[in-house]
Parts: C-alpha cells; sequence; structure tokens
C-alpha cells in the first residue's frame, strides 16, 4: 500500500473519529435535558424542566414551545378567567410590568396585556422527519405516525423494563436498542397501525446498534451541527415519559457511582425509525423531506428567539397572578409582633412537637398551639436528617427513607423487641418465629396470587375465589371507617406487629451520637428541651391509588415518615447516646423523653408508636393529649379541610371524622385529599415570624435561629437540601397545572399500572405519563391549584444568604433565571432578591 493511501485511511479515521466525538457529545447534551420521573412506590415530585435550569425561565418556555409543543406558563385563557374575576388585578399587573426588565424593554402597556389574553400565542414550532414524511392524504383516518411510533416505543419499553407485573420475562441482557430491534421484526400489526401493510420490508433498513443509528440520522438528514442537540432534544420530547424514566435509571445509577445507557438506547430506538421511515418513500419525497426539515432548522435559533420574545407577555402575566398572593403572604407577615421568644409569649413550653415542613403540617401545627400555648411546634425536614434505607423484616424489600437528591448512607431493618416489662422473653428467638411466619405468609400469598395469573388457572380461580371477593365489593359499596394501615407489617401475626420496630444497624455508640448531635444542632434542639419533643411525621391514607405515595412524605422518597420517626425517638432515648452527647456538650434532661408520631393527612388524626416503650407518667400524659389537645386541634383541621373536599365544616365532630375515613378507604375515591395543591411559600425562619398566621396551609415551614448558627452552616444545609426539594414540588404541581396532556398524567379513572410501580399509561398505551393527576389539581369545576412559583422568605443576615448564593451554581440559576423568588426579613421590613441585589418587594396597592 502507497504512502497516500496510508494517509488518506489515516484521514478518514480522524474524521470518523471527530464525528464520533460530535454525534456523542450531541446526544449526551440532549439527553442531559431530562429531568428523571420516580416510580409510583417511590414517588416523589421532580420539576420536569430541572435539567434546564441554568436558562432563564421564558427560555425554556420557548425551547419546549418551538421543540415540543408543551407549555410552561399558564394557559392564556386561566389567566384571562383570573384577571376577569379579580384575582389578578390591575396593581398585579403593574407590578409585574415595573419589575420585568423584559416588559419594560419591549415598552409592554396594560392595554396590549389584557388584549394578548384574547389570542392564541401562536408560537412557531420545528417539524420532526417523520411528522414531512407522514404525507399520506388518508392520514387523518389513522394513527399519525408520530403517536403510533410513540405507542410502539411505549408499548417495547414497558414489556423491557417490568420485571414485576408480567410472569414471563424477556431477554434483557442485550440492551434497550438490540430488544427494540428484535421485537420490532417480529410485530405485524404496526404496519396496519400506520397505514403502511408492507412496513415490514423495510426493517432492512433498521440501523444494528444505537451508534450506527445516531451516526445515520446526523449524517443523512444534513442539519448544521449547532443544532443537532436541539433535535435531539426535540426527538426525546416525543417521548418524554419514558425519557424520564430512563433518566430517573441514570440518575439512580450516578448515586451509586455507576453509569446507565437507556437514555441513549430509547434516543436511537426513536432516531431508528426515520431510517424504517424513508425506506417507505421514493427518493422525490426523500429530497423534499429533507429539504423541508433543513429549511426549518437551519432557522432554529432565530425561531427560538421570535418564540422568547412572543412569551414575554405571558412571563407578565405569570408574575401577575403571583404578585395577589405575595402581597397577602407579605401583609400577613408584617402583623406578627417582633418578638425574639419561642413559642408563645412568656409562655413554659411543656412539649414540642417536630413537624415535617410539608404545607399540610401548617394549619395542625396553628391548631395545636392555638388550642395549648404550652405546645412548641417545629419545622424540620420530615426524614428527620436521618439519610438511611429501610429493609422490613424478612423480606429484601430495601427502600430508601431520604429526599431523591441522597443517596443513603445509614441501614435500618426491623426487630422484634420487647417492652422492659416482658423482658424474660428470649428475643432472638422471637425474631427467629416472626421471620418464619412472615415468610410462610408471604408463600401463602404467593401461591395464591399466582393461581389467579396463570392463563391455565385463571377460569378456574374465579370460580374458587368468587366468593371471597365479594367481601372486597361490599367494602367498595359502603368503605369501611378503619384507620390506617400499616403496609410494613403485612404478613405478620398479631402477636408480633406490636414488637416490631424499626432499628438502626451497622452503628456503633460513637457514631451515634456523632449523627445525633448533628440531627439535634439542625433541628434546632440541642438546648432548651422541653419533657416531651414528640417526632412528629406524616402519612396518607388511600385505597385502589396507583399514585398514593405521592400523597406520602417527599422527603422519605415518597415513603410515610413513621420509620424515621421511630428511629431517631429510639436513638435519642437510648441511655449511651445520652451519655455521649452530654460528655460532647449536648446535654438531654434525664426526664425528657422523645414520642414517634405521624399525622395522617388524610383524615388529620395524629398515631403514636412504641408506646409500650414509654415510663408510665409518660404513656398517661400521651393518653391525656390524645383525649384533649390532639382531639380537639384535629378536628379544627377538618373543619377547615372540609369546605375544599365538598364536607359540611358544621357537621359534628365524630360524623366528620367518619367521612374523611370512609373516603380515605373508598376504592373509588378520587380526591382522598389535595396533597400539596396550593403551595405558594417556602419561609425559614424562627417560628414567631409566622406564629398565629393563618397560611391556608400553602407554606412550608422550616424553623431556623441565626442566632444559633454563626458560621452559617445550617442555612447552607437549607438552602441546598429543602428548598430544592420545595422547589421540585412546587414545579411539579405548576408543570401539571399548566401543561396537564404532556407533564401531568391525565384521567385517574384511565390509569393503567405498568410495570407494577414504574408508572402509568392513560389508557392501554400512548407514552408513559408523569406529573400529577388531574383529579389531584381540578375538582371538576376549577383548578384547585394554582400555578405559582414558590416565594422563599429566610430571616438571615443579608452576607450570609449571600455567601450560599455564591458558593452553588444550582441556588444562583434558580434565582437568576426566575424559578423561584427570594425575600429575606430585614428587621421591620421584606426585601426581595433580584439582579444580584436586594430591592424593595414593591408590592404596594398604590
Amino acid at each position: 500500500m502507497d504512502t497516500v493511501t496510508l494517509d488518506r485511511a489515516s484521514s478518514r479515521l480522524e474524521d470518523d473519529a471527530a464525528l464520533h466525538t460530535r454525534i456523542e457529545a450531541a446526544c449526551e447534551q440532549a439527553c442531559q435535558t431530562i429531568a428523571p420521573a420516580w416510580p409510583l412506590d417511590r414517588a416523589i415530585a421532580v420539576n420536569p424542566h430541572w435539567s434546564r435550569i441554568g436558562r432563564p425561565v421564558r427560555q425554556v418556555a420557548a425551547r419546549m414551545a418551538v421543540l415540543g409543543g408543551i407549555q410552561v406558563f399558564p394557559s392564556r385563557s386561566y389567566l384571562q378567567q383570573a384577571w376577569e374575576e379579580g384575582r389578578i388585578t390591575r396593581p398585579d399587573l403593574a407590578h409585574a410590568l415595573s419589575s420585568l426588565p423584559a416588559a419594560q424593554a419591549a415598552a409592554l402597556t396594560e392595554r396590549q396585556c389584557v388584549d394578548a389574553l384574547h389570542t392564541a400565542p401562536g408560537l412557531p414550532a420545528l417539524p420532526l422527519l417523520i411528522d414531512v414524511l407522514d404525507d399520506d392524504p388518508e392520514r387523518h383516518a389513522r394513527l399519525s405516525w408520530r403517536q403510533a411510533i410513540t405507542h410502539q416505543v411505549s408499548q417495547t419499553c414497558a414489556a423491557y423494563f417490568d420485571e414485576h407485573q408480567a410472569d414471563w420475562q424477556p431477554e434483557r441482557d442485550q440492551g434497550l436498542y438490540a430488544f427494540w430491534r428484535e421485537t420490532l421484526i417480529h410485530d405485524h400489526g404496526i404496519g396496519v397501525l400506520m397505514g403502511l401493510p408492507d412496513l415490514e420490508r423495510s426493517f432492512s433498513a433498521l440501523p444494528a446498534t444505537r451508534e450506527d443509528a445516531e451516526r445515520w440520522v446526523l449524517q443523512r438528514l444534513g442539519l448544521p451541527e449547532p443544532v443537532w442537540p436541539d433535535y435531539l432534544e426535540a426527538i426525546l420530547l416525543t417521548v418524554n415519559g419514558w425519557a424520564s424514566w430512563c433518566a430517573y435509571r441514570g440518575w439512580q445509577a450516578r448515586l451509586a457511582g455507576q453509569t446507565d445507557s437507556h437514555l441513549r438506547d430509547l434516543l436511537a430506538i426513536r432516531l431508528a425509525w426515520g431510517a424504517i421511515l424513508l425506506e417507505c418513500k421514493d427518493d422525490v419525497v426523500t429530497r423534499q423531506a429533507f429539504a423541508a426539515v433543513q429549511g426549518a432548522w437551519i432557522r432554529a435559533a432565530a425561531l427560538l428567539d421570535e418564540a422568547e420574545d412572543m412569551l414575554v407577555v405571558d412571563e407578565v402575566w405569570q408574575v401577575a397572578l403571583e404578585a395577589g398572593y405575595q402581597r397577602q403572604l407579605a401583609q400577613k407577615l408584617g402583623t406578627v409582633a417582633r418578638s425574639t421568644g419561642r413559642g408563645g409569649a412568656g409562655q413554659h413550653v411543656e412539649i414540642q412537637a417536630a413537624f415535617c415542613i410539608d404545607v399540610r403540617s401548617e394549619p395542625l401545627r396553628r391548631a395545636l398551639e392555638a388550642v395549648s400555648p404550652a405546645i412548641q411546634t417545629i419545622g424540620f425536614a420530615g426524614f428527620f436528617g436521618l439519610p438511611l434505607a429501610y429493609t422490613p423484616l424478612a423480606t429484601s424489600a430495601r427502600r430508601p427513607q431520604l429526599p431523591g437528591l441522597l443517596a443513603p448512607a445509614l441501614e435500618v431493618t426491623d426487630r422484634i423487641t420487647v417492652a422492659a416489662s416482658g423482658r424474660g422473653a428470649d428475643e432472638d428467638e422471637l425474631n427467629h418465629a416472626a421471620r418464619k411466619a412472615r415468610q410462610r405468609s408471604f408463600a401463602w400469598s404467593a401461591q395464591w396470587r399466582a393461581g389467579g395469573r396463570w392463563p391455565s388457572a385463571a377460569f378456574s380461580f374465579v370460580e374458587a375465589a368468587g366468593v371471597a371477593y365479594l367481601g372486597k365489593l361490599s367494602n367498595w359499596l359502603r368503605p369501611s371507617t378503619a384507620t390506617r394501615k400499616r403496609d410494613d407489617l403485612a404478613g405478620l401475626s398479631a402477636r408480633y406487629r406490636p414488637l416490631c420496630r424499626p432499628a438502626l444497624t451497622g452503628l456503633d455508640i460513637d457514631a451515634k451520637v456523632a449523627l445525633s448531635s448533628r440531627v439535634l444542632h439542625a433541628m434546632g434542639l440541642d438546648r432548651d428541651l422541653a419533657p416531651l419533643v414528640l417526632l412528629v411525621g406524616h402519612g396518607s391514607q388511600s385505597a385502589n391509588n396507583a399514585h398514593a405515595a405521592a400523597l406520602d412524605c417527599g422527603a422519605c422518597c415518597g415513603q410515610t415518615g413513621e420509620v424515621n420517626a421511630r428511629v431517631l425517638a429510639q436513638l435519642l432515648n437510648e441511655p449511651a447516646v445520652r451519655a455521649g452527647l452530654k460528655a460532647a456538650g449536648v446535654v438531654i434532661p434525664e426526664h425528657t423523653v422523645f414520642v414517634a408520631a405521624l399525622h395522617n393527612t388524610t383524615t388529620d388524626e395524629i398515631e403514636g408508636f412504641d408506646l409500650d416503650l414509654l415510663p408510665a407518667a409518660v404513656l398517661a400524659r400521651w393518653d391525656e393529649l390524645q383525649r384533649t389537645v390532639f382531639a380537639q386541634a384535629c378536628d379544627q383541621v377538618r373543619r377547615e379541610r372540609a369546605v375544599r373536599l365538598g364536607l359540611d365544616p358544621r357537621a359534628g365532630g365524630e360524623h366528620l371524622l367518619t367521612q374523611l375515613r370512609r373516603r380515605a378507604n373508598d376504592g373509588a375515591q378520587t380526591r382522598p385529599e389535595w396533597g400539596l395543591a396550593g403551595n405558594a411559600a417556602f419561609i425559614i425562619a424562627p417560628r414567631h415570624r409566622s406564629h398565629g398566621l393563618a397560611l391556608d396551609g400553602r407554606s412550608f415551614l422550616h424553623d431556623y435561629d441565626a442566632g444559633h448558627d454563626p458560621d452559617g452552616s445550617v442555612l447552607e444545609l437549607l438552602m441546598t437540601a429543602p428548598m430544592l426539594v420545595t422547589h421540585w414540588i412546587n414545579w411539579q404541581y405548576h408543570a401539571s397545572t399548566c401543561e396537564p396532556g404532556r407533564l401531568g398524567s391525565g384521567n385517574k379513572l384511565l390509569h393503567n399500572v405498568v410495570g407494577g410501580h414504574i408508572g402509568v399509561f392513560e389508557g392501554n398505551g400512548g407514552d408513559l405519563r408523569i406529573g400529577l393527576s388531574k383529579q389531584s389539581l381540578h375538582d371538576g369545576a376549577g383548578w384547585v391549584h394554582e400555578p405559582l412559583r414558590l416565594t422563599v422568605v429566610i430571616d438571615a443576615p443579608q452576607r450570609a444568604i449571600e455567601h450560599v448564593i455564591a458558593q452553588h451554581d444550582v441556588v444562583r440559576q434558580l434565582l437568576d433565571n426566575g424559578w423561584l423568588h427570594l425575600w429575606r426579613f430585614d428587621d421591620a421590613q421584606l426585601l426581595r432578591y433580584a439582579g444580584g441585589g436586594w430591592l424593595a418587594l414593591g408590592l404596594d396597592e398604590a
């Protein structure tokens, strides 16, 4: 071989390597735009735009509209109704026009903004290859190619990722792309759905590997390289639900120090469909399609800029909608006396109750303080600072009990533990017996369920078990008034249930002391402890609800806070831990006792745990609290919630509680509670800043005393963990309200669970649905949730807040790009963060 030939071969190799590198970069950039979606059994709220927060919110709104036809701001019809009903006032609109630089640069007037409400935005859109190729005159009589492809890809993903629902499992060794390729070759129905009965003849064009699919499309389309990531992002948005599931798998892999390629495989699958469809067209149509796609995408940057300019008026209305709520919030916070005390003024604190920061805790905290001034309530993240994973007794069902941002660092398992009065029993023997009994129970249950699933047994199973199902049917016809079931005790006999307790494993006493010290300091409980300290997690109660975990504690990864509260209470009651804390300078008074409890947010009842371990005097005090303070406070909250649930707040207390319990046990009830609908603010401050205020269950409340945080480390933790979690919650509700068709999960009545726990289809196909159902946000007549960006209010020195902003890119992006609002207390006034500085709120009526 001569030198010239070798040089040419070497040059081609270098060119191929450079092209591969550029394609890799474009694909990775596109994949990085997709936010994760957690599975149903660990459902936590996520901002579906999380991976895009590095851009201003209006720019993201433009990109989502142009690339995916997805709406980010509230619809103009919604805003028009809010304007006409007086929810948005002229001062609100004036505030928005004066505070938005883009509105001032465009010289927008009130009249122009109001007129815009009567017209659709008319935003441009960029086509994909499959849309241009789908030019059959009969296409309106069948599924569009985009719909059919989404359905086929979605069904393939459902089969591939299902590890729990189907008894017959596919081979997955070669990865998602290879599995899809093999599945498609044997799919004889997709061509009929697409109006292409000879589609199978085109399968020879299928790229053999993921890399081949990516290279083929980007080379063949001839798009300018700068738009490659945008085109690929638009491709992923057509299957955004499954893309979000793959992003979740990638998220979990990164937390474990690993990698995951499923999102790249999914992208390649959608790209490969273009190769197949091109084989169905002649050369003339192919050339025309390429020309159309190239002609549109060469103008992508200009179209995105155009859309961004067109959305200035929508951003104005978003700010105006928020201004009405913010004005009321500022007025309420301004009415509170600037006391520096904790709890009631001058009142001796007998009980401290630490609640999750969840908005549903706010009404109960307020009610408890009103009923008994001797109670001081505290707000703290509901996982109580314990980054744990929990494995129930005799199972391998390990699950995280901490925010999705974090990886578990502690392990908790159940043990059968006898109270001091029964210590004659051999606990090891009891644990062994309980494990064996539960495993037998699970084995029988598995056989029972399998009998109804195997095809050969299905009909005989129905005949044999039909009578047994009458009990379930009767419970649907007349739901019971049973209290919340503890699913973690399923399969355990009544003998062991009261004795089964979660316990930390693998920690020596020094590690326990260090953990306890950190948690107490973060909670502000390393001083001034009351005789009784309640650690109150929260959980919901519903039946036949695929999204039940979304009503539980987001800080516990979609679980109740029971495990975390019980583990922490046991830890802080342990004599050896207290001795170690005392040696470290943290003194827990000898008479102080920690008690774990749970707030049922559906029925507003408080349940205690491990009460048999309490001293007799403390148990008597607990019983008294249940009869008096808790009964009165919970009744007050139930009446406050009744109207929104369509119940009579004037009904008798027992009758109202009975109605709520029946709703909780009703398998046909689509709205057992409203969850976090209405969330709009997060207050990080001493309780005296909000004490006595009726914040209407719309505010997350986290106690924080800057005077006991001289180095700002606690503030940094709050602004980089709870603030991000509340932002995720806020934006999931916002997105599911503004774009229910693509970022919400649709109608609960049509849901079918996919893969046992992965997610839901609306009906029998289409993309995997993410986000909240319409019933979680809409009462049948109107939206219950208002799509407002979160207003965070912090009581801390300016320098400390700015230090956190400067140190953390994520926090800075959220603020500078308009994903949330930040206020701070400045003596007797509130200031807002804008453009790197602090300004007056500017929310005066005039």
